[in-house]
């Protein structure tokens, strides 16, 4: 699984002119599912993004994780993330997980990451034409790959 993890000031999802989720303070969190991809990757991520420490103390240095700012998530699903772009100017998109694969993988992630921040989160809908809004914070955006942990 790759992740995104966008430190946000807010961010919103809408489908069809309607908001499916928004967030305050906290991260917005684009997720590609590969068909390698397993229960354990989900859980691995999610714990890793819940402890990240990416917000500012009192010192204006980054020790703060989700839990220390009441922070909350928003996690949209994003099977562009694995594009191969080795050859031409079109993407490949064969190593995106299919749907049969990758929403389970999908929900468990939301699952998973609501057990380890203790709330539920937001979240868009898998497949669904998005429109994604946000304000990066710092900017702040890392990516993490369950597949590259060493």
């Amino acid at each position: 699984m790759i992740a995104i993890i966008q430190r946000v000031k807010h961010a919103s999802v809408t489908i069809e002119e309607q908001v499916k989720g928004q967030i305050g303070t906290g991260f917005l969190i684009l997720l590609g599912i590969t068909h390698t991809d397993t229960q354990e990757d989900s859980t691995w991520l999610s714990r890793k993004i819940v402890g990240m420490r990416i917000f500012n103390d009192s010192e204006a240095k980054m020790n703060l994780d989700l839990a220390a700012v009441d922070g909350d998530i928003l996690l949209i699903s994003q099977f562009t993330l694995h594009a191969s772009t080795k050859k031409g100017n079109r993407p490949g998109f064969t190593e995106a997980a299919r749907p049969e694969t990758a929403i389970p993988l999908y929900k468990a992630m939301i699952h998973q990451l609501e057990i380890d921040l203790g709330k539920p989160i937001q979240t868009g809908e898998f497949g669904a034409d998005m429109q994604v809004s946000l304000v990066n914070d710092g900017p702040v955006t890392i990516l993490i790959d369950s597949k590259n942990r060493i």
